[in-house]
């Protein structure tokens, strides 16, 4: 039996650590590239999502990034400082704040619409590659989405 508990704590057997570590490394591996048109990673997720549909709530924000508010608020707030956003009260329902572009913020669209490229040649993968791996990658954000008990059954080697 201890045989099979130390295969289980192995760290080569584990599936969040090559993600943590894949994560990290291509976080860095952003940064330069983002410092270029002054964005963090973060700051860049936001701009992903707001590009893509203005204006939007602090709670749609929060749930499309898989981020809790007390990560949201006080990156929206540094945004908002940055002139690249602005958050306002909704009108029809005043407990929903909406976060839009300020004309600063859509500038730097198009300075960011290369950094996709810039990182695909740092990464040296095919655009089927890049795909199959965000596609795999994101399949596991899917089913880490949706609620399931935690419980203490056994589980295999290779599972988590």
């Amino acid at each position: 039996m201890p045989d099979d508990i130390d295969d289980l704590l192995r760290l080569d057997r584990q599936v969040c650590f090559p993600l943590y570590a894949a994560s990290n490394l291509l976080t860095r591996l952003y940064r330069p590239v983002l410092d270029k048109i002054g964005l963090t990673y973060l700051q860049y997720l936001v701009m992903l999502v707001l590009w893509e549909k203005a204006p939007q709530t602090v709670g749609s924000l929060g749930e499309r990034l898989h981020l809790d508010s007390g990560t949201l608020t006080p990156l929206l707030k540094r945004m908002e400082a940055a002139e690249l956003i602005t958050r306002l009260r909704d009108p029809s329902d005043e407990r929903r704040v909406l976060v839009t572009l300020t004309e600063k913020g859509r500038a730097l669209r198009e300075p960011a619409s290369r950094v996709p490229a810039t990182l695909a040649r740092e990464l040296a993968l095919s655009s089927a590659e890049l795909d199959a791996l965000r596609d795999a990658v994101q399949g596991m954000v899917t089913a880490l989405t949706v609620h399931r008990p935690v419980d203490d059954k056994p589980v295999s080697a290779g599972a988590l």
